[in-house]
């Protein structure tokens, strides 16, 4: 049974998805060990209480330097035997020394289709924001392991959603959720934990009987 750290920062609403995903077993390789929280207010931690799941608190500006935060967080990733990363929501910068020490074992969703409107700056709802400027039909969500470049890492699964006449960003947001991110993510955390994704000249290979 692999050991999940699910980091976040806001409402917590892609753990809920991960929680609800795990209460029906259809994560049976692996468990949620731990939530850490960037925020000590974080509506996801009441989330992870309530499913009884143990609860971590790391604020970047309680420490000194990005080498005394990361050890903090290696520390804790540690404690928990964690083999499987998740970053649900979690706005704070995840260095390149604890990401070289998780190879292709941290995943991010993301709310778009990569490569479309990803990279810096692109987060939350001004990704929702710039596809409806844009005036494209389709967005969606991946699910990609995270390297050193921002939403530069192999991508795992992808889902597209339409785009509504009509639609505001946090209306688009929400289907994006609904349709996307809430179940791609579950899926590629159960993928990983069966062992079922590998990672091969940065690009991701399925066993084809997982799809």
């Amino acid at each position: 049974m692999l050991n999940i750290a699910v980091l976040v920062s806001g409402g917590g609403t892609n753990l809920q998805a991960l929680i609800d995903a795990q209460n029906r077993s259809e994560i049976p390789g692996g468990r949620i060990a731990v939530v850490i929280s960037s925020k000590a207010d974080a509506y996801a931690l009441e989330r992870a209480k309530k499913a009884g799941i143990p609860t971590e608190t790391l604020i970047r500006k309680e420490y000194s330097s990005q080498e005394e935060y990361d050890a903090a967080l290696l520390q804790i990733l540690d404690c928990y035997q964690i083999g499987l990363i998740v970053l649900a929501g979690f706005m704070t910068i995840i260095s390149d020394n604890v990401i070289r020490h998780y190879e292709n074992k941290i995943i991010n969703v993301h709310p778009s289709l990569i490569p479309s409107f990803c990279g810096e700056g692109f987060y939350g709802l001004r990704v929702h924001r710039a596809v409806l400027e844009k005036g494209v039909k389709l967005t969606g969500a991946t699910v990609h392991f995270v390297n050193e470049v921002c939403d530069g890492g192999p991508i795992i699964l992808q889902k597209a959603v339409e785009v509504l006449e009509g639609d505001t960003p946090e209306i688009l947001q929400r289907r994006v959720m609904e349709q996307a991110e809430w179940k791609l993510l579950p899926k590629a955390v159960a993928l990983f934990c069966e062992g079922k994704i590998t990672v091969h000249n940065g690009k991701t290979k399925i066993r084809e009987d997982s799809i």
